[in-house]
């Protein structure tokens, strides 16, 4: 139950890169994706215990979206799972035993929205439409900002809550 704090959405933010890296690296007909790529984000249970500080955390779920590409696809079922490392999040009992902390999967989706677009606003567009089965997923929960950096930790979803004051 302890806190994810801004070192670590720092850590992610620094896994899911490098593991873009590779994947462009050995896939080079994605590379097209480089220059895609909206944001990246802590999702599920552990971006909502960033947001509550009360939910558990099981693993690390991130996710990085991209831009539409006219025409290549994206692998919407990869899933890469690394090992986020020693650290006060401890390690989940039924982690590879070779993982010296929590295991985090690192996925990504495609958005229809082209490369300029806001990527806080593509993203809660996508939550609040729903079109996958992955959005409706990640929509139960919470997204956190990992990447761009200067918007680390701004919460996405779900969206804030106009205060009563606000609404007079």
């Amino acid at each position: 139950m302890s806190p994810i704090t801004g070192d670590h959405l720092g850590r992610l933010a620094r896994l899911a890169e490098a593991d873009r890296h590779n994947m462009f690296e050995d896939h080079p007909r994605l590379g097209v994706f480089r220059s895609r790529v909206l944001l990246t984000a802590l999702c599920q249970g552990a971006a909502l215990h960033f947001v509550d500080g009360e939910n558990g955390v099981k693993d690390l779920d991130v996710y990085t979206f991209y831009a539409q590409h006219p025409t290549v696809n994206f692998p919407h079922r990869r899933r890469k799972m690394v090992d986020f490392g020693k650290s006060d999040l401890g390690r989940h009992p039924d982690d590879d035993p070779r993982f010296r902390g929590r295991h985090v999967d690192l996925m990504g989706r495609v958005i229809d929205v082209p490369p300029s677009a806001d990527p806080i606003e593509a993203v809660r567009d996508y939550l609040r439409r729903g079109p996958t089965t992955t959005s409706r997923k990640l929509a139960e929960k919470a997204v956190v900002v990992l990447d761009p950096s200067p918007l680390r930790g701004q919460v996405v979803w779900p969206t804030p809550r106009p205060d009563v004051a606000d609404l007079n």
